[in-house]
């Protein structure tokens, strides 16, 4: 495959990486020589996830943090996607700098992050698979711009000027260890769960694990609902001790959120950049990285030698209706009677939950009726 030529303008060097769709490899432009990714996928997959893609980078491109397309075609047995080459992930990152962030590397990640999640938004679009690995970092004069990848389950949460409903038992679509309560519950995604999701990303980085990981079950659904439970049973002042009360406070404005709700990206950016003030800390692009001397700009030559650190994502869940929920064995009354005692106990825990925020509010509300000040949640 290696030195293979697409359309007279591109050739394929070395594959970096590889996924479900199929393959990326590293090439250059050959009128510039810059250096650019290929993505491969069969042209009879089904679906065709590299069109739909290509057409989201299209629908997305010129904003900050969006790589940038060349080419998409079909070029034989394969579709094609020629897009800009971008450092390493954030996940990846975060393992060669021992798996723990700093303050300061957290907050100037959050600010983009943050960002990068309102300009999909403000397209109409919700990302729905918030995970580490889905950012990554630029190269050369961009290398301090975090970059928001991967748009295979992305949705429309805004169809004709109008919000889609509100559905409930909805399969899990994402990475459970990021992936908000309510999708948990199996209640349609909006705006407000990747949110949430980019507020255990945070806590993530900061702890260096998150207290639902690493557990164990003999299928993919038992191990959701271990999760589930692990999450609903972790306070988020639990979840975020020992680190600024910021952090608390931007998963409980997240979790507050109604279904339709626009969020406040420039409160929850605020929150952080008050955080940064205060703590002394310079906006200098320096990440934890950086001080350790990595090359971020060389990391996929590198990687390949040395088969570097990989992900520990053991979480991935899938687009909706996939092989996630078709593991399970026994015959079709066992299978159906299982399934109508999960949902019912899952819809407990979902009013059980429901219940507590509210709770939650009334007592906010009650508290910023006595106090005063400004009212977030």
């Amino acid at each position: 495959m290696a030195d293979l030529r697409i359309a007279g303008k591109y050739q394929l060097q070395t594959r970096i990486g590889h996924g479900a769709f199929g393959e990326i490899y590293r090439g250059i432009a050959l009128a510039t020589n810059e250096p650019i990714a290929v993505k491969l996928e069969p042209a009879d997959a089904k679906p065709p996830q590299l069109l739909y893609e290509s057409k989201m980078y299209k629908l997305l491109m010129g904003g900050v943090g969006i790589p940038y397309i060349y080419y998409f075609a079909q070029e034989g047995e394969y579709n094609v996607l020629v897009m800009d080459l971008l450092g390493p992930s954030l996940e990846d990152l975060f393992s060669l700098c021992k798996r723990q962030f700093s303050l300061k590397t957290t907050l100037m990640l959050a600010d983009q992050m943050v960002t990068r999640i309102e300009y999909l938004h403000l397209k109409t679009f919700m990302h729905r698979d918030q995970k580490p690995d889905n950012y990554c970092i630029g190269r050369g004069r961009r290398k301090s711009t975090v970059y928001l990848i991967d748009y295979g389950l992305s949705k429309r949460y805004l169809v004709g000027g109008n919000h889609i409903p509100y559905r409930e038992h909805k399969a899990l679509t994402g990475t459970a260890r990021y992936c908000s309560i309510n999708t948990h519950l199996g209640i349609e995604q909006s705006r407000r769960d990747d949110l949430e999701s980019l507020g255990y990303i945070f806590v993530y980085f900061l702890r260096g694990s998150l207290p639902w990981q690493g557990l164990r079950a003999q299928t993919k659904k038992q191990k959701y609902e271990k999760i589930l439970e692990k999450k609903l049973g972790c306070p988020i002042e639990q979840l975020c001790r020992g680190y600024p009360s910021e952090f608390s406070a931007f998963l409980h404005y997240c979790r507050s959120l109604r279904f339709d709700d626009r969020p406040d990206y420039a409160y929850l950016r605020k929150l952080f950049r008050e955080l940064f003030v205060r703590e002394g800390f310079v906006y200098d692009y320096v990440f934890d990285w950086n001080v350790a001397g990595y090359d971020t700009d060389t990391y996929h030559e590198t990687k390949q030698k040395e088969q570097g650190p990989k992900s520990d994502n053991d979480d991935e869940g899938g687009a909706e209706g996939g092989s996630v929920h078709a593991s399970d064995k026994g015959n079709g009354e066992e299978k159906k009677a299982e399934k109508a005692e999960k949902s019912v106990t899952r819809s407990r825990r979902g009013s059980e939950y429901i219940r507590t925020q509210e709770r939650q509010k009334e007592a906010d509300i009650r508290k910023q009726t006595k106090f005063g000040g400004t009212f977030h949640f």
